[in-house]
Order: structure tokens, then sequence, then C-alpha cells
């Protein structure tokens, strides 16, 4: 580290341990919130500026996605150098600004680490490649031809084709899960894992409370390389991977998931517990996400969170799907903790993605913030901002521009962030030109129209955030008697103090519904909840939900 680069004197906060357990976590796409010096790309002190719009909110921490020195072959999820700032975001000194400032506001920083991968431009693969005796040649996942010089097996990339590039030069393949240009470290060497454990130091030193950890479960691959057996059509999903993409053809239990993965999350969950940093996991698998979700979120030594994808899926929940995945959790990860998401900077914007009437973007919202685990919003999405149409030119995106016109790619949900309203591009930047178009589509939508509109979403998830803070129960609580009647969810949570009952009518005519028996009082008029009627029945309108409460002392007594 340069002189330049030192860290600040005050290296961490003093924290609870626990904060992370039900937090709600604002995710940003540094690329698209907030260009402050005119070149069309956001940056590190455009975070900075809009920090306090983002703790307005009143949520609990901050991810932000790769800002790392990168050839941005996958934007920032190619890093080059894990323990520097790419230029186009700013520096070392910018990152410390966001870090003085989000804690300074109240906000936990929580950075997107990739460790599964680096770029080919790393110094470390630079070397690796050079030649088969050089002292970081096991660094990566290198494997000699078939005799008929084919690939070593039949793993194949999530980006398209075999997950397997020919060197040259060692004459060797080299694995790569995603592009090319982006090689697999080999977790089974000592060395790389020590190596990593240094980069999440370096962070937690320099103040981090945490980190987003992309791709978790593709951290170790099978030391004997075996095949991938084939999955029968029945068992395909497009979860993880766009239909058009045979990833989905395979049981991928040798390319990733291996159990050798547990020994490396205790050891980096050992270097975070001194700093109380906690970390949320990425799991990307179709088939068993929730149950490694439970796996590495078990007992005290792993991840604290982790999310899959069942809520980030293509097809809208209906009330019976949130009871399945709820059951199913309960089932495979009663020990493990959830982080809920259902927008992302990789998946189509959920108000598109399930053609959401206002109405339902409100009862989604409210409906995450009664779940049980931890929650994480994806910038924009307290806007209601639709998927953005992004012409195949202005196409950015290296897995949209592969699968074009089926699958086009994840632009359309990184267009820039809309700040106001008369103003092309958003309030977003000064430059004639951005990265990707400012959406046309989301200028109405922008932060200065919806501060200026009652009504608006964005002050539906300030009241959502607000209540679950509000109740503990809410936050750290158990979750108890899930019901579906027809189009209504409910169920309760509960903690020493208080038990909420929440149900929501999740479907799009009104429904007529029998409250809890016991001395329940209603509340969350505020989040639209329903009283009950002269008949003494609930009747909820389309995606309206009702609450109600009872002190658990006085229930008791009773």
């Amino acid at each position: 580290m340069t002189a330049q680069q030192e860290a600040p004197a005050m290296t961490h906060l003093a924290k609870d341990p626990e904060w992370w357990r039900g937090a709600v976590i604002y995710q940003i796409y540094p690329r698209s919130y907030q260009d402050s010096n005119g070149d069309g790309v956001g940056d590190l002190l455009g975070i900075v500026r809009r920090l306090p719009y983002i703790a307005s909110l009143g949520v609990d921490a901050v991810w932000i996605s790769p800002f790392f020195t990168s050839p941005m072959k996958d934007f920032g999820y190619d890093v080059s150098d894990y323990c520097d700032v790419d230029p186009m975001f700013g520096s070392l000194a910018d990152f410390d600004a966001v870090i003085e400032t989000a804690h300074a506001l109240g906000l936990k920083v929580m950075i997107d680490l990739v460790l599964s991968h680096t770029s080919d431009q790393h110094p470390w693969f630079k070397e690796s490649r050079a030649s088969k005796d050089n002292p970081r040649a096991n660094w990566y996942v290198w494997a000699d031809a078939k005799p008929d010089g084919t690939p070593p097996n039949n793993w194949l990339s999530i980006f398209g084709g075999s997950a397997w590039q020919w060197d040259g030069g060692r004459m060797q393949y080299y694995m790569h899960n995603f592009l090319t240009s982006q090689p697999d470290l080999n977790f089974h060497e000592p060395a790389v894992q020590e190596a990593l454990l240094d980069v999440a130091r370096f962070w937690l030193e320099r103040g981090v409370d945490g980190f987003r950890l992309d791709t978790i479960n593709f951290y170790v691959c099978d030391k004997e390389l075996r095949d991938n057996p084939a999955l029968p059509p029945e068992a395909r999903n497009a979860t993880i991977a766009p239909a058009v993409n045979p990833y989905n053809w395979q049981e991928h239990i040798y390319d990733k998931n291996r159990p050798e993965n547990i020994d490396f999350l205790r050891k980096l969950r050992a270097v975070m517990e001194p700093y109380n940093a906690a970390a949320v996991g990425e799991v990307g698998d179709a088939q068993r996400g929730l149950e490694i979700m439970g796996e590495y979120t078990a007992g005290d030594d792993l991840m604290q969170m982790c999310y899959a994808f069942e809520l980030l899926s293509g097809e809208q929940p209906g009330a019976e799907d949130v009871a399945g995945i709820m059951a199913r959790v309960e089932a495979v990860a009663a020990d493990g903790w959830a982080c809920w998401a259902y927008s992302n900077h990789d998946v189509k914007r959920h108000a598109t993605r399930w053609q959401l009437s206002p109405s339902a973007l409100k009862g989604f919202t409210t409906l995450m913030m009664f779940l049980k685990g931890s929650a994480c919003i994806y910038q924009g999405e307290e806007l209601g901002l639709p998927e953005a149409e992004v012409g195949f030119d202005d196409l950015q995106d290296p897995y949209g521009i592969e699968f074009w016109p089926e699958f086009k790619g994840r632009d359309g949900c990184r267009t820039p962030m809309v700040w106001e309203t008369d103003n092309r591009q958003g309030g977003f930047s000064a430059a004639s030109r951005t990265w990707l178009p400012v959406a046309s589509e989301h200028l109405h939508l922008s932060v200065e129209a919806a501060e200026a509109d009652p009504g608006a979403l964005l002050h539906h998830y300030r009241r959502a955030i607000a209540f679950r803070h509000a109740h503990p129960a809410l936050k750290t609580g158990v979750m108890e008697n899930m019901q579906v009647t027809g189009t209504v969810l409910s169920f309760t949570r509960r903690d020493a103090a208080e038990e909420v009952f929440f149900a929501l009518n999740m479907g799009d005519e009104p429904a007529r519904f029998s409250p809890p028996e016991g001395d329940w009082r209603p509340i969350g008029l505020e989040l639209n909840s329903a009283q009950p009627g002269v008949d003494g029945d609930l009747h909820l309108a389309h995606w309206q939900p009702c609450i109600m409460l009872r002190n658990r002392d006085q229930d008791e007594e009773a």
C-alpha cells in the first residue's frame, strides 16, 4: 500500500454484531447512480452526494456493486486489482469519503467482493499463465486437454459455450464460469485462499461493515474435474441462466456447490468477526438454492445471510408460491438466515418482470418488510421504475450481446437513476451521452416527481421500512401460522414482547377474510391496513394488507 493508499485512522465503527439481522439493505450500481464529474459514468463522489437521500429511506446499509480496478469486460465483476479503485469511479480517498459520510448518516457500507474469479488482466493470472512452474502456476484452474484436444470435461459457462478456454502459452485449458476473460481461481491452493482473505482484511481495515459475496457457491470446483450429469428436461428452469442457454441442461454438482466451500467460508467469517462485519452471499443455483443458503448460514461460524433466486424469478409469486417458499426455507434452512430481494442488477426489474399494478407494487413492498430475514432494495425500485428498453446498438452487457434477441441481457435494469424530471439526463449526469442512455420513460418517475407526490411509491417504501423498524418482531422474530385462504396469504411474526399478524390479498379481486381470534388491535393505517367490517370480517381490496398487534405480556396475563 502506498502512502496515498493508507487506511484512515478510524478503521471501523463499534457496532452491534447482530446489526445485519432483519436489516434493510439498499443496492447501488455505481456506474448508474450519480455522475459527479460529467463523464457520463456514475462514481463514488456521486454516491457521496446522494447518501442523504438513501438515509432518508430509513435503510440500514448500502451495498455497492464493484468499483475495483478492472478492464470492465463485465463492468467491474472482472477485477484486476482488488485493493484499489478504478479511475472511472474515483480514488481510495473518494471511497474513504463514502465510508465517512455513510457512517455519519447512520448507514453501514457493504461492498461487493468477487472472489471466485479475476480478470485475465490481473497480475496473478498474468504470472500464472506464463509457465507451469512459476509461484502462481497453480492459482487458477488449469487442466490438460483430452487426447483429441477437446476440453477436459463437459462444464459449461453461464455466458455461453464451454467453461474452458485454451491457452497456447501453457498448452492447457483454464476454467471460466463466466467470460473467457474471467478465469476461475483455484481454491484448492492454500495461498489463493490466504490472498483473498487478505483482500477482505484490507477493506475491513478501511472501514467497511461487510460484504456482498458474488457467486458464493462457485468458489470451489471438483478437484478431479468430473463431468456434470445431465439434468432431466422437467427439472430445468431459467432461474440462473436464460432459457436459451444449455447451461440449464446440467446438474451442477462438480463445477460448483462443492462441500469444500464450507471450510473457506469459516475462514472468511473468522477474519470478519473482530470487525462485527456481516456478509450476504449470492447463491446461484436453480435446483438447490434454498438448501445451499441454509448450509452456508447455519450456526455462528459461517456467513450471516445468503439470498437465493426464488423471489427473483420470472413468474410472479402468488400466495401459494410465497407460502411454499417459506415452508421450504423452514425445511432446509431453519437455522440459517435469508436475505430477500425482488430486483437487482442481474434480473429484469420486478415492476416489468411481473407486470405489476401500482397497488401490487405497494403490496409486494409491504410483504417484504414482514417476511422473516433481511431485505435488499435495488436502486430505483422505490420509484417503481420499469425495465428500460435498450436498443441493440446501445447494449453494453456481453450477456445480452451473446444471446440477443432471445435474451436482451441486463442493461435494461442498469440504466441511470433518474433524479429530475425536466432534465434530459434525469439529473444523473451533465454529459451529453451517458454510458447507457437514460430511459425517457423513467423521467416522470424521478425522485423529484416522487417527492412531490404524496401517493408515490417512494413514500410507501419509507413508511414500510419505518414500520419494520418500529416493530422488532418483524426484524428478528419468528414466523408462524403461515396460511393461504384463496388469494390471501397470512402469518404471524413473534418475539418476546409482541406478536404481529399480517395478511395480504395477493389477488386482483377483493377478498373476504376472517380475522384471527384473540385480543388483537388493528395497526398499520399508514400502510393501508384493512379494518374489520361491521360483520366482523376483513374485506381486503386487491393487494391490501391487514396488520394487527397484540402485546404478549397482556395476552399471557389474560
